[in-house]
């Protein structure tokens, strides 16, 4: 306490030697402690003559000594550099804290500035139209809600599924891809939903469908305009009650998992031609999407250009840091039928021809009546249009009034998908009475 070795200390020395914000607890323990004659255990300060702040530990209990006066017993130990310590651990935990918010802050910041320079990857352009359709996802992505994307062949569909689940709750677990157009009708509900060992020719083995794999994450279903009626009936109910049977089982499995579909026919046409089921179409349609062409976004197109340049140059070794004028003009000037896909099929055709740094494109590349088809039957606008009506209605019949995919009419006829659709309005043939239920 400071005082000189002789000193008697007494209580009133202990007091007067205490911190004066202490001072009024000691005093009030001193006298509970003499009336109740009770141990105790308590921590105070001492405040010096020289000003240093001592922090002490007091564990005793009052006695009687052998003349009758009150003593107390005990022990009296500094813990000064205990409380050091603690209140340089309190310190750097409180700086810890600071700092940890503020990175933490400073990471949403960062994040946002990311979100809004690259939020969507590979999908390029800054054109009022691709706007509205990435503030949407935006809207959508972070819910469970079912979404229906729309759009052309070539339109990056699948994009857009991939942003939504990449930027929703389920982005840590699994996105699964079904191409409802490329799967044998069949085949397709074993496909998605999976079969049990011997439930068809050739199932020698219980096998998972893509919704067991896509569990607690998101299965894109494109072209879901393709799937039969049957299918579309078990879609429904795992839609409505969110589970599904094996094929040839009879075990409920439960689906927790997020569906976006994706289709570049009108469903409600489908719909009226009885081809789609209209309790489906509804199921699905809780959040439409619709993606627009790339000739309505042609200010997208020179970026696109140069985005498709540099990674088509840097995968085959070369240097292009030009392009063409006229070629520029040209690709502006097209109206792309297959839209960002057929751009960038005709990008990465002509990076392999480039022989020097100037990017151009061969015009020829541009017109269908000019491309190579792999059929002699192939409709074009040069044939007779009950000829080349009659060509469709021939391929749409043989292969079951399916347009796209490997098994469908415009893989058969060689040409685009998106090309023969629109062949398919204008001569104003109904695909779907050539479906075989």
């Amino acid at each position: 306490m400071g005082y000189d070795p002789g000193t008697d200390v007494t209580i009133d020395h202990a007091v007067e030697r205490a911190h004066p914000e202490d001072r009024a607890v000691m005093i009030n323990l001193i006298e509970r402690v003499s009336r109740d004659r009770a141990a105790f255990d308590c921590e105070h300060r001492l405040l010096m003559p020289e000003g240093a702040v001592k922090h002490l530990r007091i564990v005793g209990h009052p006695s009687e000594s052998g003349s009758g006066s009150l003593e107390f017993v005990g022990a009296v130990t500094d813990i000064t550099e205990r409380k050091r310590a603690e209140c340089d651990l309190r310190n750097a935990l409180d700086e810890i804290k600071r700092l940890r918010d503020q990175l933490y802050k400073e990471n949403i910041a960062l994040r946002d500035e990311i979100d809004k320079a690259s939020m969507f990857e590979e999908i390029v352009g800054e054109s009022p139209a691709l706007r509205a359709v990435l503030a949407r996802v935006a809207k959508v992505a972070p819910t469970n809600s079912t979404v229906l994307i729309t759009g052309e062949t070539g339109t990056g569909k699948e994009l857009i599924a991939r942003a939504i689940h990449k930027r929703s709750q389920r982005a840590s677990r699994a996105f699964v891809s079904v191409n409802c157009a490329a799967t044998p009708q069949t085949l397709i509900a074993a496909e998605l939903f999976g079969h049990e060992k011997g439930a068809f020719t050739g199932a020698l083995q219980r096998r998972l469908g893509r919704f067991e794999l896509a569990e607690g994450g998101t299965i894109f279903l494109d072209e879901v305009g393709e799937l039969p009626i049957e299918t579309q009936i078990a879609l429904l109910r795992v839609l409505q009650e969110r589970e599904f049977e094996r094929v040839g089982g009879t075990h409920t499995v439960r689906a927790d998992v997020r569906v976006i579909a994706a289709t570049n026919r009108d469903l409600e046409i489908a719909i009226a031609a009885g081809a789609f089921r209209m309790d489906l179409f509804y199921r699905l349609n809780v959040f439409p999407i619709e993606i627009p062409p790339l000739r309505d976004r042609t200010e997208d197109i020179p970026t696109l250009i140069e985005h498709f340049i540099h990674r088509y140059a840097r995968k085959a070794g070369k240097k292009i840091v030009t392009i063409e004028k006229r070629t520029l003009d040209l690709l502006q000037a097209y109206a792309w039928p297959g839209n960002v896909r057929e751009l960038q099929n005709v990008i990465e055709r002509s990076v392999i021809f480039c022989d020097d740094e100037v990017f151009s494109v061969d015009p020829s590349w541009l017109s269908f009546e000019s491309s190579p088809v792999r059929q002699t039957g192939a409709p074009n606008v040069r044939k007779p249009v009950a000829e080349e009506k009659e060509v469709i209605e021939a391929a749409l019949a043989a292969t079951g009034g399916r347009v796209s995919g490997p098994f469908g009419a415009a893989s058969q006829l060689g040409v685009p998908a998106s090309t023969l659709e629109s062949r398919i309005r204008s001569l104003r043939i109904n695909k779907f009475r050539f479906r075989k239920l």
